[in-house]
């Protein structure tokens, strides 16, 4: 068995304890860094597998290291975890290449999976056949249905959703509902991954 190597950032040192037991007894090599500047100083130590990292720290945001990691061409999976999690954040992420947006609290086998599925992912398929793939996902949605994926890329609540389209709210939560069964998606940050990756 070859043992991956993860790197999580995180200014609680509590979760950043917490996280490294729980990928070390799962089999994973792990290092910590308690700043996104600190990872940064220390990239060059060893190859990286998945990068783990809170998205609100002091100094640069789990957000800007995505796109640092992107801008400096590392071909490296990142899973932003967050306790202050909304679908805003969730496109964000999405659109600077996270793979993966994970609320706190989550249950350690959500990690293990998107850690998972991201090593997996790894090389990554051509674009061409990922954007097929995504758009073979959303094609059995209604006119409306797209209009509130939409909104929801757009980083919109349910009520702005709900009057933009002339409905009311309720009726927003039921295409949302409707989305999620109908894409096959566990969370919310998969379907705005899907969604993306669509070109919508």
């Amino acid at each position: 068995m070859t043992w991956r190597r993860i790197l999580v950032i995180d200014d609680d040192a509590a979760m950043r304890d917490s996280l490294a037991f729980l990928l070390d007894v799962n089999g994973f090599y792990v290092a910590t860094y308690e700043t996104a500047t600190e990872f940064l100083n220390d990239v060059a130590s060893g190859p990286v597998d998945c990068i783990v990292s809170d998205i609100h720290m002091p100094g640069m945001s789990g957000l800007e290291l995505v796109r640092k990691v992107k801008a400096d061409r590392v071909d490296c999976p990142v899973v932003l975890i967050t306790g202050h999690g909304d679908v805003s954040l969730a496109v964000e992420a999405m659109k600077a290449s996270a793979v993966d947006f994970i609320e706190k609290p989550f249950k350690e086998e959500v990690l293990l999976r998107a850690i998972n599925s991201a090593l997996k992912a790894r090389p990554t398929k051509p674009a061409d056949a990922a954007k097929l793939q995504a758009e073979a996902r959303l094609a059995d949605l209604s006119s409306r249905e797209r209009d509130v994926l939409q909104g929801l890329l757009a980083g919109k609540i349910n009520k702005v959703i709900a009057h933009d389209l002339g409905i009311s709210p309720r009726t927003v939560e039921v295409y949302r509902a409707n989305l999620m069964a109908k894409t096959n998606v566990r969370s919310m940050s998969e379907l705005m991954r899907i969604a993306i990756t669509a070109g919508l």
